[in-house]
């Protein structure tokens, strides 16, 4: 039975990554800022949680010593994300208005967060058999998508939010080569609405966890280094 950690899991894609992978037989960790936040959803879906902030390294590292005595972790979800750029009106801050702030914020979490974690832990995957991580990435994050004229990727306006997705997407390939024997892979789950943007995503959170659920399933020969959507791998 693997036993699996979701950063930022109390609502959105990360609670529903948690259901569907409980479901599928999983030992569920949710990774929560708020730790009653956090509490409440364990208690909902009936998994297990951990407090757990992305930016800050002495509650990471509390949360690998908590779940290492619990037992160990086999798969790990870098869900944890934040679109600072978009605006309370629903307007995404553009190149002419990104400021240093604005990407040190978003960076913070999205990037930095991800290899805090990633970093803490590292140890407890490579004692697993079938070790696992899936970075939850975005579609902003392929370089060829936004830079071709016509699609939606082109037309987003924002600085922040797609360059850390990128960063990610680097991040997974540099880790999959230096970790051959784990399964390590860049998920985009789709414009899905959720609290990140608004709740102006165009798809339901159970169809934006699809591939999210399938990546953090996939045994040792399954893919690793790659970059996928829910209808296959994505060019960079």
């Amino acid at each position: 039975m693997a036993a699996t950690l979701i950063t930022g899991a109390n609502k959105g894609l990360g609670f529903e990554t948690a259901r569907r992978l409980r479901a599928a037989g999983h030992i569920v960790y949710i990774g929560s800022r708020d730790a009653e936040r956090g509490r409440r959803a364990a208690e909902q879906l009936g998994v297990r949680a951990v407090q757990l902030d992305v930016t800050d390294d002495e509650s990471v590292k509390a949360a690998a010593k908590a779940v290492e005595a619990d037992g160990g972790l086999d798969v790990l979800v870098n869900n944890a994300g934040v679109a600072a750029e978009w605006r309370d009106t629903g307007v995404v801050i553009g190149a002419a208005d990104v400021t240093a702030d604005l990407m040190r914020r978003t960076f913070e979490t999205n990037v930095f967060g991800t290899v805090r974690v990633l970093h803490a832990f590292l140890p407890l995957l490579r004692h697993s058999a079938a070790p696992v991580v899936v970075n939850v990435s975005s579609g902003l994050a392929s370089l060829t998508r936004v830079a071709t004229p016509g699609t939606p990727a082109y037309a987003y306006p924002g600085v922040a939010y797609p360059a850390s997705k990128t960063a990610i997407n680097m991040i997974t390939v540099q880790y999959a080569k230096a970790f051959p024997t784990m399964r390590i892979n860049s998920v985009e789950p789709g414009f899905t609405k959720t609290d990140l943007n608004g709740n102006t995503g165009v798809q339901t959170v159970e169809q934006g966890a699809e591939i999210i659920v399938r990546m953090a399933q996939v045994g040792p020969d399954g893919p690793t280094g790659g970059y996928f959507d829910a209808e296959g791998a994505l060019p960079w």
